[in-house]
């Protein structure tokens, strides 16, 4: 067949010289087109798969943008508006149990658009086992900060652990923040802190001269006047620095290290910026006292959670294991608390 078609092109050709030029020009242009066909629909082609790619990313649901958003929570890497705190709990090197205990209740919080980091604080390590157990616990989880103090609760501990933040971070920085951390809480490891009410609580707080907490005396609610209570209160980076450098704190260290922390603020005319978070932070209702409340939903912390039994029936209120998934593999019963 390919045969005949050639043998009867080629007599048109002889016979008609002009109809020869015509069929190379008609073959030249077919051919052009063919070309620009195929490069047109190439184009289009990959104009559709970048179409594509970029559809995937930008099309999320809102459980995938509720995961996203908790990664970056949790890294350490933040643009500079984003909102960092540093909270540190003030323990002993012997706190096992409870520091495990306090990772499950804070690692399993979760809150958006902050970076907030929760670190365990205590003083020089002095015996054998310490040295073996603590360096374990850093090298899982590298939530420990050790000073260089020996441990006591009324001589200088806070004072060490605030004046050596400065050092310990803007050094240890790999991104070069400033600062590493626009507020610094202070806290008791019998103290829970509900960490979305805490964010929530900061979001339009002045990031300089801010000094937070619940006001001590009980009946005071004027942040002035009086100090705030040793179970968590919250500095911004610049009073941090300022318990670096200044001689007021490093004169005075010697006895209850919240009213003393009052007295630096009044005497270095510190704290022009101060946030009474009472009634959101307050004492467990039992025993009552004028520091106490019921538990209630806008709560921030509840302090003196002296036991398990405090501990479980907080967690219980503020029905913490809402997200477990269900799954084959363990079957819980939901108990409600008397």
């Amino acid at each position: 067949m390919g045969t005949s078609i050639s043998k009867i092109m080629k007599e048109i050709t002889n016979k008609h010289p002009c109809a020869k030029l015509s069929f190379t020009l008609s073959s030249f242009f077919f051919i052009v087109f063919l070309y620009l066909w195929f490069s047109i629909n190439s184009v289009q082609l990959q104009a559709l798969r970048r179409l594509g790619r970029l559809s995937t990313i930008s099309i999320t649901t809102p459980h995938e943008t509720a995961l996203n958003t908790s990664l970056i929570n949790n890294s350490s890497v933040e643009s500079s508006s984003d909102l960092r705190v540093l909270i540190g709990i003030l323990t002993l090197p012997d706190q096992y149990q409870r520091r495990h205990f306090l990772r499950l209740v804070y690692g399993t919080q979760t809150f958006f658009g902050a970076q907030v980091d929760v670190k365990f604080v205590f003083c020089n390590l002095t015996k054998e086992d310490q040295t073996v157990l603590v360096a374990l616990e850093i090298m899982q989880y590298n939530d420990i900060i050790i000073l260089n103090c020996k441990e006591n609760m009324n001589n200088g501990k806070t004072y060490t652990y605030f004046s050596s933040l400065p050092n310990i971070f803007i050094n240890e920085s790999d991104h070069g923040l400033y600062p590493p951390y626009h507020y610094v809480m202070k806290g008791d490891d019998d103290l829970y802190l509900r960490l979305d009410k805490l964010v929530e609580s900061l979001r339009h707080l002045p990031r300089q001269d801010l000094y937070y907490g619940y006001v001590i005396p009980c009946p005071s609610m004027d942040p002035f006047v009086h100090y705030m209570s040793g179970m968590g209160y919250l500095i911004s980076w610049d009073i941090v620095e300022w318990i670096r450098d200044s001689e007021i704190p490093r004169n005075n260290l010697m006895g209850p290290e919240d009213k003393l922390f009052g007295e630096w603020m009044r005497e270095g005319r510190r704290g022009k910026n101060r946030y009474n978070a009472k009634w959101s932070m307050y004492n467990y209702p039992i025993p009552p006292t004028t520091c106490t409340h019921e538990l209630w939903p806008e709560t921030i912390a509840v302090h003196l959670l002296k036991n398990q039994e405090k501990w479980i029936k907080t967690l219980q209120y503020f029905n913490v294991t809402k997200n477990l998934k269900p799954s084959k593999l363990y079957h819980i019963p939901y108990i409600t608390s008397s």
